[in-house]
């Protein structure tokens, strides 16, 4: 029987990315002074109040799926949490607290947590990521509009529309339910302005977007499909395309051979394809801006 009580909370846990909470550990069947044993035993560790990690199950979701069990019944992982898990912006620096949104009550107060209240929470404004309840990315990108800087936001709206995870209209009714939070001007604006929806792959793609707006360039498009072949930038009207070379990425000779064949196919195509390293980027700025200017303003033949 003991063996058998064993099998069954492990295999409870392991569905929930290792994690049991006290009431389903003694709903399976456990009494309490067995539970307070293995947690002495270290076969149990708590990770918040009445949330338990179960022997060794730590697995890649069990922050998260913790958080929300200490958060209660409704709760989802939210704002920045919320868009690492849904790869709308990367894992970079320290995890920091894991946010969640919970409906009322007075749960969520532990280390490690950064509670968001709220009155209600849409059912159509959470979804899962692996089993964790977590916000759409809608209501994830009006929650970060008031903290991300611009260039985050950017990054993320592209990221949700790019995967098909939000469209414009789907983030508007959000920010129509919530007409007074922070950062909805700022949101709303990238929604209306295409151009600057723009996403990049790469610290080097960044800093010649900058570069181009700072300068006030036309805006390209970014990391589009061309010709069957996805391109770093391209001014469409212009007929213009400009790739941005990294040693990683362009080393090897099977990679510059496809590099040139691609140019080659575009060219074929009507566009002129010019290459820039990230060396010319952080070194020669000005002149990586005066070559784009002049080929922008150089006509292409159809």
């Amino acid at each position: 029987m003991k063996r058998h009580l064993e099998e069954m909370i492990r295999a409870l846990a392991h569905r929930q990315h290792g994690v049991a909470t006290r009431a389903q550990i003694l709903e399976g069947g456990m009494t309490r002074d067995q539970l307070t044993y293995r947690l002495r035993s270290g076969r149990f560790r708590r990770l918040h109040r009445g949330v338990y990690l179960v022997g060794n199950l730590h697995l890649p979701r069990s922050s998260e799926i913790a958080a929300v069990l200490a958060c209660g019944p409704g709760a989802a992982i939210s704002h920045r949490s919320a868009a690492k898990l849904l790869e709308l912006l990367p894992h970079q620096g320290p995890a920091g607290p894991i946010h969640v949104t919970l409906v009322g009550g007075d749960r969520g107060r532990s280390p490690g947590l950064r509670p968001h209240r709220v009155r209600f929470l849409p059912l159509d404004e959470v979804t899962e990521v692996d089993g964790v309840p977590v916000t759409s990315a809608a209501r994830t990108l009006a929650d970060i509009a008031g903290e991300a800087e611009m260039r985050e936001l950017e990054r993320a709206l592209a990221q949700a529309e790019r995967r098909g995870l939000a469209d414009p209209a789907g983030v508007e009714r959000v920010m129509a339910r919530r007409p007074h939070i922070r950062g909805v001007r700022i949101l709303r604006s990238l929604l209306g302005d295409v151009d600057r929806r723009a996403l990049t792959r790469s610290e080097a793609e960044e800093r010649l977007l900058e570069l181009v707006r700072k300068a006030r360039l036309p805006s390209p498009h970014v990391n589009v499909l061309l010709a069957g072949y996805e391109v770093d930038f391209l001014w469409r009207g212009a007929r213009l395309v400009l790739e941005v070379d990294g040693f990683a990425y362009h080393s090897s000779r099977a990679s510059f051979e496809q590099d040139r064949r691609r140019d080659a196919i575009l060219s074929a195509r009507g566009f002129r394809v010019i290459r820039i390293t990230w060396r010319q980027i952080t070194r020669e700025p000005e002149a990586v801006l005066a070559r784009l200017a002049q080929a922008l303003v150089v006509p292409s033949s159809p």
